[in-house]
């Protein structure tokens, strides 16, 4: 079979089991580049040179669901963080209003299966980093009334009762009142997301979750030894926690090669001032001149299959999904420009011997099941469990 004829096979299975993306951050993309003005950046205009997503390369991508990102950084804090969040909510929440011909809200796994029905993108929201609540209990369920349907439990930085991936340890894992988010996050239907947090809270939240977790955006660390990355033995509890790992498309993560580059990338921004994770075009001029003078490595469709194979093998096919992190990267793979290189990759797992089923699990199915096994929870959960008010002070001293 030709390329062209496999990548044909290829979108012929996105139209039957689409994509449901565990992580795009158009939502902050927007606020950086033009204060969330959809005039000024019209997703259903033109394509943007400045963006990963539009409403038409959705649609070539074979995209049937998305969790949009409602993220903030790690260096806002307190209440900043809260209001900051609720800006990112409701900007999706303008988003799918204004765009309301192919973008559907939804915030159950039957409002996703409704959406697709009537071949609209369902629109989910994803809380990137703990340090939103500001150690409110009562505000991680006002997100969850919100439409929040996960949390990653930590960005880059340490927060009050999380470690992360990329901080120091502070705490080995989850402190008390961690693992008391965690029992509320199930309580609520709220998924657990533990892309970005150390493998020490990784495991911590295993332990503490009645509900399956989810890695929104993160691949295997056996392929590439970068802490973003899910290790062997978390991979091994999925099957019997229920969750998913959601593979990133993020080169510095998935090629070993541009790990070191990439720390040298970052380090060029900040000497002009710039935050390492900053995506505005000044950023990307940045990055373009460096890269001018230091060629980068280039990860490939390829290396995206790679560990998609490997997180296959060690957690099950059962329990893999996709999160490519748009517009939340400066560079992507070549082949996986955008949102719409989709299609790309399942033609490569094609050529790799994935059978129809088995792809149709990675887009599509197995993404929803962790949602109803979370809201199945949920109901158990609400109906015996009154809702908590534990705080910080309470369960981990002062």
């Amino acid at each position: 079979m030709s390329a062209a004829e496999r990548l044909a096979e290829a979108r012929a299975l996105l139209a039957e089991a689409p994509v449901a993306d565990g992580h795009n951050d158009l939502p902050w993309a927007l606020r950086e580049q033009c204060g969330y003005d959809l005039d000024k950046l019209d997703i259903a205009g033109d394509r943007s040179a400045s963006l990963h997503t539009d409403l038409a390369r959705l649609r070539a991508g074979g995209v049937g669901a998305q969790f949009w990102s409602v993220y903030v950084p790690g260096r806002f804090a307190g209440d900043h963080a809260v209001s900051a969040t609720l800006e990112q909510i409701d900007a999706v929440d303008r988003l799918v209003e204004r765009y309301a011909a192919d973008l559907a809200p939804a915030r159950t796994a039957d409002d996703v299966a409704k959406a697709r029905a009537e071949g609209r993108i369902a629109s989910l929201k994803g809380a990137e980093g703990g340090h939103s609540i500001n150690n409110s209990l009562a505000t991680l369920r006002a997100f969850h009334t919100l439409g929040v349907r996960y949390m990653t439990l930590t960005h880059n930085e340490n927060n009050d009762w999380a470690d992360s991936a990329t901080d120091a340890p502070r705490h080995g894992g989850l402190t008390a009142f961690g693992r008391a988010v965690v029992r509320e996050m199930n309580r609520c239907g709220m998924l657990v997301d533990l892309s970005h947090v150390a493998a020490t809270t990784m495991r911590d939240a295993l332990d503490e979750t009645a509900a399956p977790v989810v890695f929104s955006h993160s691949s295997a660390r056996a392929v590439c030894d970068h802490p973003r990355n899910v290790p062997d033995d978390v991979l091994e509890r999925l099957p019997a926690n229920g969750g998913v790992a959601m593979a990133t498309f993020v080169p510095k993560f998935i090629l070993p090669a541009a790990v070191e580059w990439t720390l040298r990338a970052d380090e060029n921004l900040r000497a002009h001032g710039l935050h390492h994770l900053d995506t505005t075009p000044r950023a990307k001029e940045l990055h373009a001149a460096f890269e001018a003078v230091h060629p980068r490595p280039v990860a490939t469709v390829a290396t995206v299959a790679d560990h998609l194979d490997h997180m296959r093998e060690a957690a099950g096919v059962d329990h893999i999904g996709i999160g490519g992190d748009y517009d939340g990267t400066a560079f992507t793979p070549a082949g996986l420009d955008d949102v719409a290189g989709y299609p790309r990759l399942i033609a490569e797992l094609l050529d790799r011997g994935w059978s129809r089923a088995d792809l149709a699990k990675l887009t599509w199915s197995n993404a929803l099941r962790v949602l109803r096994d979370a809201e199945s929870v949920s109901r158990d959960l609400t109906a015996r469990t009154p809702a908590s008010h534990a705080t910080l002070a309470q369960l981990d001293g002062a």
